[in-house]
């Protein structure tokens, strides 16, 4: 086989190339405006014969071993490696993602909870553990979204200590499943051949957040050995932390023109009153304060066994609990009940007809900035969930050598995660006849000002509005098994095979009472209490003692009033099993054209997925639990070329067909299915909703210009066939996947069944479902850049950096439910510029860095609610810093700062109006601690 590398040498153009370097990655951003409006077995191969550098326990190493890594895949990857024994570079795996080109993360409680991937979310990424896809899902507020019941993965649920190695896959290749839109994200968890003989690490971190004014522990320990023989090794590592968040800041839910006034310093007639009616408000202007106690616990074990240089069998496994309580206080007025007026002359009615406008102002954008009133309703609340989420992954792998040119291997495992909020909890009251202002004018939006009357803060006259209990989980399982053959065929071919069978199990529940109403819960001041606030000009205010109310009331007791039962709730009682079975056949090669080292590989994946999906549906009339079945077939080629004219420098081309499957909410049967005369009508869910396919391109240049460095540019191109959007559609019923007794009995409750009255399963249906609607174009570019300042003098030579920034644009037509295109915009979830850098000193003893990465702003609703355009998060920027000192040959202390500038999760509604809906500061987290290891 034709394998010809060449060892990293020093180049006389180092110093250009830094200087060219740094400005290309800060430039970038003009460059992105002009593109905007113009349109592992190759690795083990090389690593014999290239420098291979290895600085063991240092932040430097790992990102050349990384990068080593990176040079000989034969696909776009970028890797992070562990810099030290159970010490990965950052708290949080979704933290440490955010350093790689095109990764973007959103979070939750300050921490990064999910990623996308070159604009495309979590739900078109595909997670792997130990080489098996595997689902982490977590609870988390309304605002955020609440509990994860999708497809994408919650990277907060692990301790980033128990994990050796990040690979984020960009390109597609026939050997690695299918699954995803934006990237296989491999995550690594340590083994005993890992290490060289017997192994012992432990860090202990004391956590400081100057928000929370708490002080909290975070831990880890590993443990490894391998025999004197060199064929069996075990390995066991351990992680605890403990957070205490405090979690505040101002929303309003969203903003809306409607709900009218009554009067204006007290004329129903007002002329100024129109102009406010006609205007933006908030509906629900208030003060929020959360606050999260997140306790992790996590184990991950290997046990691996080499009986001979042929042959490996590798067992992992990894357990992670995460427990947390989580409470959250409001203090609102009610600005979103009551009616419009169609005119002065009209009655107002509803709680905001009762209301008097003492003062106003509004700015350009047709917004109520500011906003007095008199006879107002104030709702206090008081919400407490319990949540945990347990996860446990089993893996049995193995290769076998067995001949010089073939090799098999294999892989069999099961991956559950289970979420649970048995308590969630909301007890809101009320006071009518405030008086009550907001102000959002100028600075004031990020810091808006709420002034409440004096009554507000007496705890006599208050009562029950509602008592809210809505326990719920969600539980994801993967079992897996696959088995490949790779056969030399000559110096410069391999053919490669497998099979992959895998079996997705979700269900999820929740349970509400009946009527969400007071249950006889008799407001009285010693079920109120004081809660401390560090937000807005109030040091603390009341809300509903939920220990009292219990005692009192007994609420938890599931009886009477206060029963919760799945049955009200039946729409979020639904599940989803997905079968499927993949067969790939792939042509490596790795030869020369000329000088030209060349390599690659191509192939073809064929999958074959069986779905059934399980919801309540209504049928005539009558609530029904229904099954609903969906199969279909795909066949994505892919095609991966690495060219390498000269020394250190690549050249790479992708190209592949790829897929995501269908979200689980919607392909589920939660429909409606009636007839009245004859007209005959499905709406809910659609189960038979195709896969989301795309065609990727991409083109990447790498120049290795020198030991441990990188300058990298790519190009990418992914065309979107469809996007699921809701839809009208006429079709026969037999073409929906719902059980033909859905059809039968609706017809029976209507004119009747039968080819006599026209009322079939076999005759035409107007549906109201999710459909794969129109796609688009989604394109971008990267640029990314690494380099040790090794020929610096000294002192200065110890220093380095890493940085990168991607551009990425991705329109699509939103539409309405008749097909018409209401706006073309953005991709939700996408932003359209990231960067992120990171400079470093490293020497003998002291190492320290400081980080930065940004995220433009992006759509979280291309099409907004309640008559504003469109809805958002506003841009990002996080700094982080982290230092330590070695003492010795064994110990060693550290000192990482967070957040260093206290960003906040920034939420709006409106293009122009950049209307606040949520604001929230966590603060700035510390970490001090010491790490041992022989």
């Amino acid at each position: 086989m034709v394998n010809s590398r060449t060892p990293f040498r020093p180049s006389k153009v180092c110093r250009a190339l830094t200087l060219a370097g740094l400005a290309t990655l800060f430039s970038a951003q003009a460059l992105a405006q002009q593109t905007e409006q113009a349109e592992q077995t190759e690795q083990q191969k090389a690593e014999e014969q290239i420098e291979v550098i290895s600085v063991v326990g240092s932040f430097r190493g790992s990102l050349a071993n990384a990068l080593n890594q990176k040079r000989f895949e034969t696909g776009a990857t970028d890797t992070i490696k562990a810099e030290d024994i159970a010490d990965f570079p950052d708290l949080n795996l979704a933290e440490s993602l955010q350093r790689i080109p095109g990764v973007a993360i959103s979070r939750v409680a300050g921490e990064g909870r999910q990623i996308s991937v070159r604009g495309l979310g979590p739900d078109f990424t595909r997670v792997r553990i130990n080489g098996m896809e595997a689902q982490s899902t977590s609870g988390g507020t309304d605002q955020i979204g609440g509990a994860n019941r999708g497809r994408g993965f919650d990277f907060n649920t692990f301790s980033s200590d128990l994990f050796n190695e990040l690979t984020v896959r960009k390109t597609a290749s026939a050997n690695i499943e299918e699954g995803s839109l934006g990237a296989t994200v491999d995550m690594r968890t340590a083994r005993p051949f890992d290490y060289d003989g017997m192994t012992f690490a432990a860090n202990l971190q004391a956590g400081y957040n100057d928000k929370s004014e708490e002080v909290d522990p975070k831990g880890s320990f590993l443990f490894s050995n391998i025999n004197d023989d060199g064929t069996f090794g075990y390995l066991i590592s351990a992680a605890f932390s403990e957070r205490n968040i405090l979690d505040e800041g101002a929303s309003t839910v969203r903003w809306n023109n409607v709900n009218d006034f009554g009067t204006y310093r007290g004329d129903a007639n007002a002329p100024e009153l129109q102009a406010i009616n006609n205007a933006f408000r908030p509906r629900l202007p208030r003060y929020d304060s959360y606050v999260h106690n997140v306790k992790r616990t996590g184990i991950a074990t290997a046990l691996e066994y080499r009986p001979s240089l042929e042959t490996r069998f590798n067992l992992d496994v990894l357990y992670s609990k995460d427990d947390s309580t989580r409470q959250e206080a409001f203090m609102q007025g009610i600005l979103n009940a009551g009616a419009n007026r169609a005119a002065l002359t009209n009655p107002a009615s509803g709680i905001t007809g009762g209301m008097n406008v003492l003062d106003y102002e509004i700015d350009g954008t047709n917004t109520v900035t500011y906003a007095s009133f008199e006879n107002a309703l104030i709702r206090n609340e008081l919400r407490y969930d319990e949540l945990s989420t347990e996860f446990l992954q089993i893996t049995l792998s193995g290769q076998h050598q067995l001949t010089d040119n073939l090799k098999i291997d294999g892989m069999i495992g099961r991956a559950t995660s289970e979420f649970d909020n048995p308590i969630q909890t909301t007890v809101v009251m009320e006071k009518a006849g405030q008086t009550f202002s907001y102000d959002y004018r100028g600075g004031k939006r990020q810091n808006p000002e709420l002034l409440f009357g004096a009554g507000v803060f007496d705890p006599n006259g208050w009562t029950t509005n509602s008592v809210r209990l809505r326990p719920l989980g969600a539980e994801n399982t993967f079992d897996s098994a696959a088995f490949n053959v790779e056969y030399v065929l000559n110096d410069i071919l391999t053919l490669r095979s497998g099979l992959h069978y895998k079996k997705f199990e979700f269900e999820t529940h929740e349970a509400r009472r009946q009527s969400e109403n007071a249950a006889g819960v008799v407001m009285s001041p010693d079920l109120i209490r004081q809660y401390g606030a560090a937000v807005g000009p109030y040091g603390s205010w009341l809300v509903p003692d939920l220990a009292a109310i219990d005692a009192r009331y007994n609420i938890y007791s599931n009886t009477g009033a206060f029963t919760v039962s799945r049955d009200f709730r039946r729409v979020d009682n639904y599940s989803a099993e997905e079968k499927t079975l993949g067969a790939y056949v792939q042509l490596a090669f790795d030869t020369e054209l000329g000088d030209t080292g060349f390599r690659g590989d191509i192939g073809g994946r064929f999958v074959k997925t069986d779905q059934s999906s399980t919801a309540w549906a209504t049928l005539g009339g009558t609530e029904q639990l229904i099954t609903a079945k969906h199969d279909y077939n795909e066949f994505l080629p892919s095609l991966n070329l690495v060219f390498e004219p000269m020394d250190d420098v690549i050249i790479r081309f992708g190209y592949a067909e790829v897929m995501a499957r269908a979200g689980l909410g919607s392909i589920r049967p939660n429909v409606s299915v009636s007839v009245s005369g004859g007209a005959r009508s499905i709406s809910g869910g659609n189960p038979t909703l195709e896969p989301t396919k795309a065609k990727t391109y991409d083109l990447g240049l790498e120049l290795y210009f020198d030991n441990e460095s990188l300058l990298g540019v790519a190009v990418f191109r992914k065309d979107i066939d469809s996007y699921v959007q809701g839809l009208r559609e006429t079709k026969l019923f037999t073409e929906t996947g719902l059980p033909i007794q859905a059809a039968i009995d609706a017809c029976n409750a209507g004119p009747g069944y039968g080819e006599a009255t026209g009322c079939t399963e076999n005759v035409e249906w107007q549906t109201n479902t999710p459909l794969n609607g129109p796609g688009g174009n989604l394109y971008g570019f990267e640029v990314q850049y690494q380099m040790p300042f090794s020929f610096l003098p000294e002192f200065w030579n110890r220093f380095g950096f890493i940085g990168n920034y991607t551009y990425v644009k991705a329109q699509m037509d939103y539409i309405n439910n008749t097909g018409v295109v209401l706006a073309t915009r953005d991709l939700q979830g996408l932003s359209e510029n990231t960067r992120s850098a990171t400079l470093y000193y490293e020497d003998e003893k002291f190492s320290a860095r400081v980080s930065l990465a940004d995220r433009a702003r992006y759509l979280t609703n291309a099409i907004g609610r309640d008559n504003n355009d469109m809805e958002g998060t506003n841009a990002t920027r996080n700094i982080d810093a982290a230092m330590s000192y070695q003492l010795n040959d064994n110990w060693k202390l550290t000192f990482e700062a967070l957040n260093l500038t206290n960003e906040v999760d920034d939420q709006w509604v409106d293009s122009s109006g950049n209307r606040l809906t949520y604001y929230h500061a966590t603060g700035r987290q510390y970490y001090l601690g010491a790490q041992y290891k022989f």
